[in-house]
């Protein structure tokens, strides 16, 4: 059994389209639990609609807490092995856990598995980008997060754990459950296929926490886990300062193109008058 984990908060518009990928899966052994996150909008007329087309599918509210929060309230009612989260408003093609769930079934130590994402505006048809994680131990994940938070793993995982971190309520509370997991010595592999459809916002909790939270967000990750950072310290340095490094030399760039916009401004009317006086 697979629990499908579908919080919901702000995006009953779109949650019929990624419920119904979710009815498309060609592995029957799942259930779906949509977890409304105090939603202010239609969320529940649209939930208890599916819920009514298929048994399958059930429903939770709760107060509003986060996604964190909701994932986890999600979770302690799932009754499956296995647990996948799903953003209300992204996809999953129609064999994601087909190809998927026998990685798990097949092999003990491997405790998370995920795919290639595609990254889409409006439909799946209008893909703008691509991602392709590498990597298969926590060390992967130390600077960059190498799997999306749709990504299949075991439920003992997340009970080992405590689940995901409610304190993190501004986003990479997927990043660091992975990292809190995977220290623990599961592995995790990478499905080479585009299985999972990612929609791009141009208002979204990833867009805000990239803006407003990275350097928080980051910190509090490192100083959780800092002795993973402490073991891995040569190389903790060198991906520090080669960030500071680059963020100088963007600022540089940006003054430079700012003095150059500011020249051509300054000068034209100059260039406008000696060219009427030629």
């Amino acid at each position: 059994m697979v629990s499908i984990i579908v919080p919901c908060y702000k995006q009953a518009h779109f949650l019929d389209v990624s419920l119904a990928s979710v009815l498309d899966q060609t592995y029957q052994n799942w259930e779906c639990i949509i977890v409304n996150d105090g939603s202010p909008d239609d969320t529940a007329r649209v939930a208890q609609k599916w819920c009514k087309k298929d048994v399958r599918f059930k429903y939770v509210f709760k107060e509003n807490g986060g996604l964190s929060s909701a994932r986890n309230s999600g979770i302690k009612t799932a009754t499956g092995t296995y647990i996948l989260p799903l953003d209300a408003d992204d996809l999953l093609h129609e064999d994601y856990l087909t190809k998927l769930v026998p990685i798990l079934d097949s092999n003990e130590s491997i405790g998370i598995v995920s795919c290639y994402t595609a990254i889409f505006i409006n439909n799946i048809s209008n893909v703008i980008d691509e991602l392709k994680p590498k990597g298969n131990n926590v060390i992967n994940l130390l600077y960059q997060n190498q799997l999306v938070a749709t990504s299949l793993y075991r439920k003992s995982l997340w009970t080992e754990v405590g689940g995901y971190d409610e304190a993190m309520k501004n986003g990479f509370e997927d990043w660091e459950f992975w990292i809190s997991t995977t220290k623990l010595g599961s592995s995790y592999a990478i499905i080479p296929e585009f299985l999972f459809f990612y929609r791009k916002a141009k208002k979204s909790m990833l867009v805000n926490t990239i803006k407003n939270h990275f350097e928080d967000n980051k910190e509090y990750i490192i100083k959780k886990h800092k002795e993973l950072y402490i073991k891995d310290f040569d190389n903790f340095v060198s991906v520090m300062f080669y960030n500071i490094r680059t963020h100088r030399a963007s600022e540089i760039r940006l003054k430079n193109n700012k003095f150059l916009k500011f020249s051509k401004i300054f000068l034209k009317p100059i260039a406008i008058l000696r060219n009427s006086l030629k």
